[in-house]
Formats: C-alpha cells, sequence, structure tokens
C-alpha cells in the first residue's frame, strides 16, 4: 500500500495546535452553544431549569457535567421541528432516519452548517489519505440519510472530483470502478464485503483496481474486517465516524499513518464518555457510552447528547484533538445471554479467524423455556467446502466463542450467499425472545 501520510503544511492549524488553544476555543464555542440552545429551544429552557442550571454557570469545560443530556426520544417527541434553534425558513437542508422503529428523527442545517459539515467531511477525507484532484467513489445512499450527501461535499469541499454512485447496483459499481478508476471509495464495510464477493464472483482480481483508500462508516466493524479489506483490495481500510443528530459523518475520522483511533474534531463536537447505567463521566481510557455537544452548530445545537455508542477516549497522537477507540457495539446493541454481556463485534471477531469462515453473518436470539439461546449463521468461504470441513469451522466457532465471550452457542454454517446483503447498514442481529 502506498504511504499517503499528509504533509503537515496541508493540516488545518487547529488539528495540531496545543490542547490549551483547543480548550480555550472550545470554552468559547460552548458558551456560544449552550447559550444558543437556552435562548432559542424552548426544550433546552426547561431541561436547563430544571436541572438548576444557567448557560452563565458554565465557566470552565468541567462545568459541562452539571448540565441534562439530550437522548434520541427528547428529537423524536419534538418531532418533526420542535428542537431547531433557527425559524424553519432559515434551514437550508433537512434529513432524518428512516423511523423504522417510530417517529423519525429530523435534524435541520443552516448554510453555515453545510459549510462546517463539509469542511470537517474534507478534513477526515484528507486524514485518510485522499487529496486534491483524486477522483471519489461515493457507495453511501444518497437522501435523507446523511451518508451520501455528508460524502459528495466533502469530496468537493477538499476539491476532488466525486462520483454520486449511491448504494446498490453492485455490477454497475464493479464496472464504474474497472471505467472510471477512482482512488478513493466511501461505503458501509460490510457493503465493500458484498463488492468484493462480486469481484471475486467474475473472476476480477480486486487488487488491480484504481483504489487506494476506503473510507468506511456508519456501522460497527473490526481490525480483523479492515485487514481483510486491505489485503483483498491492497488498499488504505480507514474508519470514519458520525451520527444524524451530531452532525452526520465526519464527526470523527482515523488518520491514514497511526490508524490507531479516531480523532474526533474537537473544534466542533465536545466528547465525554460516562457510564451508561449511573450517567457518571468515567476517565479517558475507561469503556462508556459516548457523548457529545455541538459547538458551532446553529439550526440543531445538542447539548450532552447520549450516542448510544460504546467507546474509550484516549490523547492524541497524529492530530492534537483526542481520539475515541473503534466503537465496540452499542449499549442498545448489546446482548445479555444468560447473565453474559455480548456484543456482536466479539463473534465477528472470532469469524474472521478461521479461514474456512466468510465475515457474513446473522445472530438470531430464542428462548427456550426459561434459557436464551444464541445462534450464529455463517457463510463458509467457496461453494465447494465439504461437510466436514464447515462442521469443524462450526465446532471452532463454538469454541472460539466460549472461551473468548464466555457463553456457549450454535452455529450454522451455510452456503456462500446464503446471508442477505446490505446495501446500507447490516442488520447483524434478529432477537425472536418475547417482549414482555
Amino acid at each position: 500500500m502506498l504511504d499517503l501520510a499528509p504533509d503537515r503544511a496541508s493540516l488545518d492549524p487547529i488539528e495540531i495546535a496545543s490542547r490549551d488553544e483547543i480548550a480555550a476555543l472550545q470554552l468559547e464555542r460552548m458558551k456560544w452553544s449552550l447559550a444558543h440552545a437556552y435562548n432559542n429551544v424552548p426544550f433546552y429552557k426547561s431541561a436547563f431549569e430544571a436541572a438548576g442550571v444557567h448557560p452563565d454557570d458554565l465557566t470552565s469545560l468541567d462545568d459541562l457535567k452539571r448540565f441534562p443530556f439530550t437522548r434520541k426520544s427528547d428529537l423524536r417527541d419534538h418531532y418533526p421541528f420542535g428542537l431547531f434553534a433557527v425559524p424553519r425558513e432559515k434551514v437550508a437542508r433537512i434529513h432524518g432516519s428512516s423511523g423504522t422503529t417510530g417517529r423519525p428523527t429530523v435534524v435541520g442545517y443552516t448554510k453555515r452548517d453545510i459549510e462546517t459539515w463539509a469542511s470537517v467531511m474534507a478534513r477526515s477525507i484528507r486524514a485518510s489519505g485522499g487529496r486534491p484532484g483524486d477522483m471519489v467513489h461515493v457507495a453511501y445512499g444518497y437522501g435523507l440519510f446523511t451518508g451520501g450527501l455528508g460524502a459528495h461535499y466533502g469530496a468537493e469541499a477538499l476539491g476532488c472530483t466525486v462520483v454520486p454512485m449511491s448504494g446498490g447496483m453492485t455490477e454497475r459499481q464493479i464496472q464504474l470502478i474497472g471505467d472510471f478508476k477512482p482512488d478513493v471509495i466511501m461505503v458501509t464495510p460490510s457493503y465493500m464485503l458484498a463488492i468484493l464477493d462480486h469481484f471475486r464472483a467474475e473472476g476480477l482480481d480486486p487488487r488491480e483496481t484504481s483504489l487506494k483508500v476506503g473510507i468506511f462508516g456508519a456501522e460497527p466493524w473490526t481490525n480483523a474486517m479492515r485487514a481483510e479489506i486491505e489485503e483483498a483490495f491492497d488498499m488504505h481500510a480507514v474508519d470514519i465516524y458520525g451520527l444524524s443528530e451530531v452532525m452526520g459523518p465526519g464527526v470523527a475520522n482515523e488518520c491514514v499513518e497511526t490508524k490507531d483511533g479516531l480523532h474526533i474534531w474537537e473544534d466542533h463536537f465536545y466528547p465525554e464518555v460516562i457510564d451508561p447505567a449511573s450517567g457518571a463521566p468515567v476517565a479517558d481510557g475507561e469503556l462508556g457510552e459516548l457523548v457529545f455537544t455541538s459547538l458551532t452548530k446553529e439550526a440543531l445545537p445538542v447539548i450532552r447528547y447520549r450516542t448510544g455508542d460504546l467507546t474509550r477516549l484516549s490523547p492524541g497522537t497524529a492530530r492534537s484533538m483526542r481520539r475515541m477507540e473503534k466503537i465496540t457495539g452499542r449499549a442498545d446493541d448489546m446482548l445479555i445471554i444468560r447473565g453474559v454481556n455480548v456484543f456482536p463485534t466479539q463473534i465477528e471477531e472470532q469469524i474472521l479467524k478461521l479461514e474456512a469462515l466468510a465475515p457474513h453473518y446473522l445472530i438470531e436470539v430464542h428462548r427456550e423455556g426459561r434459557l436464551d439461546t444464541l445462534t450464529v449463521h455463517v457463510e463458509c468461504r467457496g461453494a465447494e467446502a465439504s461437510g466436514p470441513i464447515r462442521d469443524a469451522a462450526g465446532r471452532a466457532l463454538d469454541v472460539a466463542v466460549k472461551n473468548t465471550v464466555g457463553i456457549s452457542i450454535r452455529t450454522r454454517v451455510v452456503d456462500p450467499g446464503a446471508i442477505e446483503r446490505s446495501m446500507g447498514k447490516a442488520k447483524r442481529v434478529v432477537d425472536h425472545r418475547p417482549k414482555d
């Protein structure tokens, strides 16, 4: 793979500023954001008053812990525009979630918000190894989902040529990658694996493509999956993080020269990690739920927004800004199986260690009598894999999960292509347990 470390002279000065300079800017912007939310969003005015705090009470960054949390349910309760801090006619764009589990969450952006978003996305693409003049193949979905347009505007802001492919039409994706010869692809990691399957099915060598960098986000993925993609395509696989309530993709990004965690763009997004149960802040380096306060958003400021994502904070390396560990799972995706906390990524890690198994899987949870059971359906590599090879791989996964996670599972090794492919976020778990 090429050495794509950027020239430090090309970085935004704040990326390599001192921690004192970053903290001073954060405090100034946080005071503005708290006042903006309090003065323009009735929900925040009421929430602050109920908690006995006022924006003027913030005199240091440590004072933020006195302010109340915001949750996704708050956005749904004030659907559609009840949390906007500017008049609706000042909103330049609206995005939202699919709303498959109830009311969708709606987010708005002023013209300046769009410019901010484009700038942090451009910074993210550059940190990943992208450069002005590169061609960027965007295979995130366009529309209300923030992935496609977020990547698109960021690539254009960096000075790249954009191929707005969107998701789906996998054969067409492969054709255009071959014909247009892009340098960068932006897509969910699970869909990149689907693209890889099609390359192999058509007898094409993915290592012969022009791709130098893949920027993958929108779902948790493991370092083992990174290694698989990098080896298959001979390119860098870099992690990007974001969520629509905070901005969209581009809240944090790995640096291609280190790949040691995602640097949070702290000049726009202030991070905390809390104990998911108590809400108390935890020290850097401890696992907990990620919380963000926006520092520059105009249309939809968020104060101490509980993301549900589990990670750790640590000091910066390639940049001065703090890093977050790759997301290990979500507080609301955690399965409790016979008293043991289980995350899909833990099982995925073990799958990727077994050569006979492919990284396409589905976890089913049932309740048999009083006991919960977990079945992993996972594809084998190669349709020619014999029954004994599949049986051995299934037993090996059973043992590996028992030894590392601490639960007994049932593994069902299925034919290649049997697990439904996702063109967006992969569905990894189906929980059949009674809800009551």
